[in-house]
């Protein structure tokens, strides 16, 4: 086969408003009527690009003399009308808030505020209340241009708040780019491995993880955060993410770490220009053909400001909700975000919508 196809629902909505043929949208109660098809060379040129109805691509493939695609297009179909297993104990169906917990003095948003652990472990069980499932702890900032911390002061920031919350019965995760760091977090406590290099940061990430026996989040970042945002180039930003998270699970999946325990995150603002991250935006729906949950972390990122009116940080939290709600609609299962109790009244009220008959 000479081309790769790709498809991207949308038009997703409530299976009780569909009107038409829709196919089910990963059992989780929305269907998809229409998709993106789109049809690229290996090199990476795009062929054809059209949007159809869901039930008309196979006969569409078939009749534009693309037959050698319709086992791919029917594999494609199927897994993304496939529910989600259950991530890290959560039920895939809903929406899931990661509450960011940055025990750094450094991070572009909130460096700082948390570097005292006793702060961090009260804020974060606060951020339980308000509705975050799972805590996102951090001792690293990963922000453009931030220099690294050595492995020592990471673990020094990281472990004492680990293993507090976890003591607290807290769902933890541990962001952090370092073998030595995830396995060390794993062993006091942390239950998730979130890592913003997918595993390829630190040469033995790929074992760490197999070795630890939990889930693992890839993330997509293109460069390092030193030299991310000089740049940036692609192809087709949502294609060209969707083939290294592929590449990526795959590798998780040679190492022993199964399907059911990997999550994929196009990594919005790292390596990406504004332009990048709105096509990426819109086309998260496309990366659940991938077969696994999908994380957003777009929380007060840089670009909000730069399409709004420049706002700092911690005043982008109604261009960030905006965001959280675009993946909402797309299917997104976890969001990391700044903003719990915000965020968390969004989904409900979403929820509560989409419900209504």
């Amino acid at each position: 086969m000479s081309d790769k196809l790709y498809i991207r629902p949308v038009g997703v909505s409530p299976s009780h408003s569909s009107v038409g043929k829709a196919l089910p949208f990963m059992g989780n109660g929305n269907s998809f009527g229409a998709a993106e098809v789109t049809i690229r060379s290996l090199s990476g040129d795009i062929r054809e690009r059209h949007v159809l109805p869901t039930t008309e691509i196979l006969p569409w493939l078939t009749d534009n003399k693309h037959t050698d695609l319709t086992s791919a297009a029917s594999d494609l179909l199927a897994t993304l009308g496939q529910p989600r297993s259950s991530f890290a104990g959560l039920d895939m169906s809903r929406p899931h808030v990661m509450a960011v917990i940055n025990v750094t003095p450094d991070s572009f948003s909130d460096g700082g505020d948390r570097y005292s652990a006793s702060t961090a472990v009260d804020d974060g069980l606060r951020m339980i209340d308000k509705g975050a499932t799972i805590l996102d702890i951090g001792g690293e900032s990963t922000r453009p241009g931030a220099d690294p911390v050595s492995l020592d002061e990471e673990l020094r920031r990281v472990i004492p708040v680990v293993e507090k919350l976890t003591r607290a019965g807290a769902l933890v995760s541990i962001d952090t780019r370092h073998a030595k760091v995830m396995a060390e977090a794993v062993q006091a406590g942390a239950a998730i491995i979130n890592d913003v290099t997918a595993l390829e940061g630190d040469a033995e990430s790929l074992e760490a993880a197999a070795k630890a026996k939990v889930p693992v989040i890839l993330m997509h970042m293109q460069g390092t955060p030193e030299t991310m945002q000089a740049n940036p180039q692609y192809q087709d930003a949502a294609l060209d993410i969707y083939d290294y998270l592929q590449s990526r699970v795959q590798a998780c999946l040679d190492a022993g770490i199964p399907k059911d325990m990997i999550a994929v995150d196009p990594g919005i603002g790292f390596g990406k220009t504004v332009d990048h991250n709105l096509r990426l935006l819109d086309s998260l729906s496309l990366l659940h053909g991938i077969g696994c949950p999908v994380l957003l972390g777009v929380s007060r990122k840089s670009f909000i400001g730069k399409l709004s009116q420049g706002e700092e940080p911690k005043d982008r939290v109604a261009g960030s909700l905006a965001c959280a709600l675009v993946g909402f609609d797309r299917g997104v299962q976890m969001f990391r975000v700044h903003d719990v109790a915000e965020t968390s009244q969004a989904f409900a009220i979403g929820r509560a919508i989409k419900q209504a008959v």
